[in-house]
């Protein structure tokens, strides 16, 4: 049987979740900016704990499922949406890509929610940011969670994930045990670090867009903390009122986006919150009970004492190409039929126009 591991690649930290033949013997985690320093010992680490038949690797917005070795440069900008010489974003995370491709580990790219086939394509007109790689494998986990706790099959299953990150806040919806929407964290509603989507008008006096400006003007900001050192606990305690604007803001924009995306969900089971601020009980519970007016809604519970959801998602997708127990799964999330590129359903912004940004001919 399988020996995998999962990756998730995380603003704050990068997680690795191991399993061998269904069970748990990696639960890993450490700063990102650690991690990518020293992409070689990153590599060592992965390979120290072979042999392995699968890695589900760090794959930003996602590819149709690609060997690493096998990914080109073309492939990787259209996966971190970054030109050359463009410092916002994860620094660092294509770097520690390309030292993956360099080894010998069998690592594969995974899609996004735009790649899915489940996913309607009106639904994707001028989208590309609808959930990154990671979230597509935190959805694996919340499937396989509601269809074990309620002895359910994976067709029954219906949730609404709430991901509320260390950076952004995104949701996802599945309908039948497939996703068939979702609304990414530069997309989405307001996240800690990352303002979500942002009003054209706002984006018009900006001058400019770089991908540093995605990562700010979240909550921290509003709560007129520095950035890189405020800690999300803070929120759950405000002393002044930005601290209160900042708080109510996040709350009301996240169940906002989690309610819209139910439409999409006939006969909605729960709402599922996972993510960082997930475990803020404060936040959780503020969310939660705006969302039970709605729907049952819970805290995604997840196997691992230490990697995120998202890690442990990725280990179940590994899994499941792998030939393990989580072949079902991953079947029914359609992750082997995914195609296309992010660019292919824009028209507010020609094609090319976007290729020429990214520096691709």
């Amino acid at each position: 049987m399988p020996r995998v591991i999962g990756i998730d690649p995380g603003t704050v930290s990068i997680d690795l979740c191991g399993l061998d033949d269904g069970r748990l013997f990696l639960d890993r985690s450490w700063p990102t900016a650690e991690a990518l320093a020293e992409p070689a010992r990153f590599v060592a680490e992965l390979e120290a704990a072979g042999p392995l038949d699968l890695v589900a690797g760090p794959s930003g917005y996602g590819l149709p499922l690609t060997r690493v070795q096998a990914a080109t440069e073309e492939d990787l900008r259209l996966a971190f949406l970054a030109a050359p010489g463009e410092t916002g974003g994860i620094g660092g995370l294509r770097g520690l890509v390309r030292a993956l491709a360099r080894s010998a580990l069998p690592v594969v790219l995974t899609p996004g929610v735009v790649h899915l086939p489940t996913v309607p394509a009106h639904r994707k007109v001028n989208r590309v940011d609808m959930g990154t790689a990671e979230k597509v494998c935190v959805v694996a986990l919340a499937v396989s969670e509601q269809a074990r706790r309620l002895g359910r099959a994976l067709s029954n299953v219906s949730l609404v994930l709430l991901e509320l990150g260390g950076a952004f806040t995104a949701a996802v919806a599945v309908a039948a045990g497939r996703i068939v929407d979702g609304v990414g964290g530069t997309a989405g509603p307001l996240g800690f670090r990352a303002a979500g989507a942002l009003d054209g008008e706002v984006a018009y006096l900006a001058g400019e867009v770089p991908k540093a400006l995605l990562f700010q003007g979240g909550a921290a900001a509003v709560a007129g903390w520095d950035e890189t050192i405020a800690s999300p606990e803070r929120l759950a305690h405000p002393t002044t009122p930005a601290e209160q604007l900042a708080g109510d803001a996040l709350v009301e924009s996240a169940v906002k986006t989690a309610v819209a995306l139910a439409t999409a969900v006939p006969s909605l089971g729960e709402f599922v919150l996972s993510g960082r601020l997930a475990h803020v009980e404060p936040l959780a519970d503020a969310i939660r009970q705006r969302l039970e007016a709605f729907a049952p809604t819970r805290v995604l519970e997840g196997f691992a004492h230490t990697a995120k959801e998202g890690a442990q998602g990725a280990a179940l997708v590994a899994d499941g190409l792998a030939g393990g127990v989580n072949g079902p799964l991953v079947e029914r999330l359609a992750i082997r039929e995914a195609q296309g590129s992010v660019l292919d359903h824009l028209y507010v912004v020609p094609r090319d126009q976007a290729r020429r940004r990214l520096g691709l001919p």
